[in-house]
């Protein structure tokens, strides 16, 4: 099946078995390994990609799903060497330790910062629920998030 998309803002047009999964189709067929595998099953958030601006397990969507959409995922924040506000902030805030769970962090903030500019660190630990760390008490994590909604203001 011809599948055409915008991935990280360029048009791709790709065959593909429509039953592939997107997780597969990223890392396997277009080499964007920043999007991990951890679970499968949809309950670990360290396969978050953003579908039309909304966070999406790509672990739990096939190929086909992608078709006239527009999909972010964690390559495509940074503007060439200069990371996107939330990724600088993890990274200054020390939130990354072994960086597995890292991108799906970043993109399920970010999808959480564009709905809710200034969260409350209740409201930033519920949107980050569907993502699991098994490194850190979630503390650094959260508080990167508060400190890039404050860098970021009313930018989004």
């Amino acid at each position: 099946m011809l599948i055409r998309f915008y991935l990280n803002n360029q048009l791709k047009e790709i065959n593909s078995d429509p039953d592939k999964r997107v997780v597969d189709l990223l890392r396997e067929n277009l080499g964007l390994t920043g999007t991990k595998e951890g679970c499968g099953e949809g309950e670990c958030g360290a396969c978050s990609i953003l579908v039309d601006g909304v966070s999406k397990l790509s672990c739990l969507m096939l190929a086909a799903q992608l078709d006239g959409h527009n999909i972010i995922t964690i390559e495509g924040l940074a503007d060439g060497e200069k990371l996107h506000p939330v990724q600088a902030a993890f990274v200054v805030g020390g939130a990354v330790q072994c960086g597995f769970c890292s991108p799906g962090m970043v993109i399920a903030a970010l999808d959480l910062l564009q709905r809710n500019p200034h969260p409350q660190r209740s409201e930033i630990r519920q949107g980050l629920s569907g993502n699991l760390c098994r490194c850190t008490g979630y503390q650094k994590i959260v508080d990167a998030v508060e400190a890039a909604a404050l860098e970021m203001g009313d930018k989004l």
